[in-house]
This record gives C-alpha cells, sequence and structure tokens, in this order.
C-alpha cells in the first residue's frame, strides 16, 4: 500500500513538473511574442497607400506659365470596392491624384468629396484585388495603449513607427473647426497625413492629421481623427457629397465662476452666449449675446466644445428645445436648425 501510494506522488509530482514547464513556456511565448509589431504591421500595410499630387498653378515670374507643384501624403484603403479615407489638405487644389499601393501598383484616384472642418476627404479607385484595413473601435482604446503609426513620412516609402495613446478628446488644437483628436507620441512627419493609426491587432483607430512642432519634424506630439468619427464623415461624404450639419449661429464661451464675477452674471453655470448671427437661427428663436444656454434638448454640464458637436449633429429643419437665462429671468425657446453654411469655418454651434 505505501508503494501504491509513492508511485501516484511521484506520478502526479512529474505530471505537475512538466505542466508548470508547459505554462513557463507558454509565458515565455506570449512575452516574446508581444514584443513584436510585425504581425500587426503585416495585416495593415497593404491597405495603406502614398497619394502623389499634382496641382498647375499659374506662375507669377513666367508671364502667367503654368507649373506644376507636387504634394505628398498617404490614405488607408477601406473597402473592397476602392473607397479611401485621407486628409482634405493632403489633396487640397489637386488636379491630379496618384496612388502608390504597396505591392507596386500605381492608379489615378478619383475625388468623392471632402469635409474641411474635420480635414477629411475620401478617394476612389477602379483598381481590384484591394486589401481593405480591419476597423476597430476608437471609443474603446484608452490613454497609455500602444499603437502604431503607417505611413509615409518625407516621401521616402512606407514608414512604421510606434507610440501610446497620450490622450484622447483633443478639441482646443485650433487646426480645425471640428477636432475631437487622439493624441499620440508615435512619430508623424509630413507625408503621414492620412496614414494608418492602428491597435496591436491591426484594427484602425484613426487617421493621422497633424503634429505639433517647432521644428517642421516630429516632436512626440501628433493628433489623429478617431476611426469612428472618420467613418460617420466618410459616410456622409458618400451619400451626399459633403457632410451636413445642423447650425444655430451663435458663439459661446464656457461659463465659470471668475467670468461670472467679472461680467456680473447671475449664474456661473452654463454657455455664455457671445454673439448672435444676424438673422441666424438662434436670433430668429429669440437668443441675445449675453444670454446663458443653461441645456439643449435636456443635455446640460455641456462645454462649449461638446454643444457645437451636439448641434452639428441636428438635422437642418427639426427644432432644437434650448433652456436659457437672461438677467435672472429664465426662459425657453425653440430653434429651428439650418445647415451650417460652406463658408462657415469657424467654432460656433
Amino acid at each position: 500500500m505505501k508503494f501504491v501510494i509513492g508511485r501516484n506522488s511521484l506520478i502526479w509530482g512529474l505530471f505537475g513538473l512538466w505542466l508548470g514547464t508547459v505554462l513557463l513556456f507558454w509565458q515565455f511565448y506570449k512575452t516574446e511574442s508581444n514584443q513584436t509589431f510585425a504581425d500587426a504591421v503585416a495585416s495593415t500595410s497593404s491597405s495603406v497607400v502614398n497619394i502623389y499630387t499634382f496641382s498647375n498653378q499659374a506662375s507669377p515670374f513666367r508671364n502667367g506659365d503654368q507649373h506644376t507643384i507636387t504634394n505628398l501624403g498617404s490614405g488607408v484603403i477601406i473597402s473592397k470596392d476602392g473607397y479611401i479615407l485621407t486628409n482634405h489638405h493632403v489633396i487640397q487644389g489637386a488636379s491630379e491624384i496618384i496612388l502608390s499601393l504597396n505591392d507596386r501598383r500605381q492608379a489615378r484616384a478619383t475625388l468623392v468629396g471632402t469635409d474641411p472642418a474635420s480635414d477629411l476627404a475620401v478617394l476612389k479607385t477602379d483598381l481590384d484585388q484591394l486589401t481593405p484595413i480591419k476597423i476597430g473601435n476608437s471609443s474603446t482604446i484608452r490613454v497609455g495603449d500602444q499603437i502604431l503609426a503607417i505611413g509615409n513620412p518625407f516621401g521616402i516609402g512606407q514608414t512604421v513607427t510606434s507610440g501610446i495613446v497620450s490622450a484622447k478628446g483633443r478639441d482646443s488644437i485650433g487646426l480645425n473647426p471640428y477636432e475631437n483628436f487622439i493624441q499620440t507620441d508615435a512619430a508623424i512627419n509630413p507625408g503621414n497625413s492620412g496614414g494608418a493609426l492602428i491597435d496591436l491587432s491591426g484594427n484602425l483607430i484613426g487617421i493621422s492629421s497633424a503634429i505639433y512642432t517647432s521644428s517642421g519634424g516630429s516632436q512626440g506630439i501628433g493628433f489623429a481623427t478617431p476611426i469612428n468619427d472618420a467613418i460617420k464623415i466618410m459616410d456622409a461624404i458618400i451619400k451626399h457629397g459633403s457632410v451636413v450639419r445642423g447650425y444655430l449661429g451663435v458663439q459661446v464661451q464656457e461659463n465659470n465662476e471668475q467670468v461670472a464675477q467679472a461680467l456680473n452674471l447671475p449664474s456661473a453655470k452654463g454657455l455664455l452666449v457671445t454673439s448672435v448671427t444676424p438673422y441666424g437661427p438662434a436670433e430668429k428663436a429669440g437668443m441675445k449675446a449675453g444670454d446663458i444656454i443653461i441645456s439643449i434638448e435636456k443635455q446640460s454640464n455641456l462645454s462649449a466644445h461638446n454643444a457645437q458637436q451636439l448641434v452639428s449633429d441636428l438635422t437642418p429643419g427639426e427644432r432644437v428645445t434650448i433652456k436659457a437665462l437672461r438677467g435672472r429671468q429664465s426662459y425657453i425657446t425653440k430653434a429651428l436648425v439650418e445647415r451650417l453654411p460652406a463658408i462657415q469655418q469657424t467654432n460656433t454651434p
């Protein structure tokens, strides 16, 4: 009996040693595999294109002769039927757009439409056998997540850089009227614009858009448009040719204790209306400069940016309920939302 118990103990001991060794090697394998980004890059690189644009402009030095200006950037293949996302500033003013794929194919692209307010543009190519990128969910990323940027910096060819998500929801950069940037320290240089920001599973989470720099090169502060926002804008451009945004015609600033004391306001809450566009929806609804907006469509505690986003998402033609203060008297009004004018490029809800 003692011999049987001893043999069983030995068997179980050897099994435990084997299992522990297997788990140790598995953990080592996972650790080693996490140290390379090769799989994410391999699954994504064919979906990122280099973009070269050409523009014929009259030369001021040659009696109106035409000369060609070349620009470069990047783009991301979104669908098998050839839709590509890039930045508006990459293709702005272009008379010809050339795509260069990772498999060395080249082709002309047509411009479907642009949205200067968010600095996004949609291109279309008739090439076949395209590899669309996997679309991620930018709302689930967290500050500190590792990410990769893929693009064509300085025109030297497709390049991959790595970094982390440094911040989310950057909206006061002053680059575009509509901002909601992902900030990253992955190197983004001239030519990266319109390229892909991906997670370590190869999912697209953003479109690289801009850098903050004093030297012209990367200084560890880059910005990308979240893919959730970019896809909505792309769908609108494909469907309507442009992005339709709601518009009320008011400029606001966030209220606080300091502002309220300085202006002798009755409340330190809400959004202070600094100006109202003549004949705009807000003026037609009776609003005036100096009013304090308490809520829009029952949504309170709004920042100036959130209010702008809320109004831009409204459908022109619908009525929006606004609760506000004028002096110490509260009032409720309904404004008829209009379409944001094409020339409107300021931060006005």
